[in-house]
């Protein structure tokens, strides 16, 4: 039995030959992500300063311009960084602490679900009465609109806001934090191999 196990565990161990794939395509996932989140911040910057600083409608940040252009080098030269797999670890703090702050100062507030449903362990007393109001709408829509056309990209929703995407992007910066940018196919994995005496791969 030890011995057939011993093989099963070797057979597993031929997946380390492909271990770069998995902080590749982190990296490859999230770089969207933060480039739309970065650029539309930057294509409206002063309203992104307004809103990080108002406390009435906004977040009431500290230092809102300051905030704002943090937020913004962080996620657009995030994406870079990560697309090339260069400085991984390092970008990966910024882009880790932008999330919570994210996380904390938006999405806290409305619970754990990004999209509102009335079912699940995560539903709350918020997401339920969304449920109704959605109903509603669905039947505004199917009486006085063409429901179908309307629904053929997808499906009605309403957003929750919660903090599901932003702990999810924290978790994956998470992972690259700890694993880098992966062997080879990271500027990173190249740097390491030129200029680093022992065998760290990514850095």
């Amino acid at each position: 039995m030890i011995q057939l196990l011993n093989k099963l565990q070797n057979l597993l161990e031929l997946g380390f030959k492909i271990d770069f794939i998995a902080p590749l395509l982190l990296r490859l996932y999230l770089v969207p992500v933060f480039w739309m989140a970065g650029t539309q911040k930057l294509g409206h910057f002063q309203d992104t300063v307004d809103w990080f600083g108002n406390p009435d409608w906004g977040l009431g940040l500290p230092f809102p311009l300051v905030m704002a252009t943090m937020a913004v080098a962080a996620e657009v030269g995030g994406a870079i960084l990560l697309t090339l797999g260069l400085a991984t670890r390092w970008i990966s703090i910024p882009l880790m602490f932008t999330m919570l702050v994210a996380a904390v100062s938006v999405h806290l507030q409305n619970g754990w679900l990004a999209i509102s449903t009335a079912s699940g362990p995560f539903a709350t007393e918020r997401t339920i009465d969304a449920i109704d109001k959605l109903d509603r709408i669905k039947s505004i829509l199917q009486q006085h609109g063409n429901y179908e056309w309307l629904t053929e990209s997808g499906s009605v929703v309403i957003l929750n806001n919660g903090i599901e995407f932003a702990a999810t992007y924290l978790v994956m910066l998470l992972a690259l934090f700890a694993l880098g940018g992966g062997r080879y196919i990271s500027v990173d994995y190249w740097l390491a191999k030129r200029f680093r005496d022992n065998n760290i791969a990514t850095s």
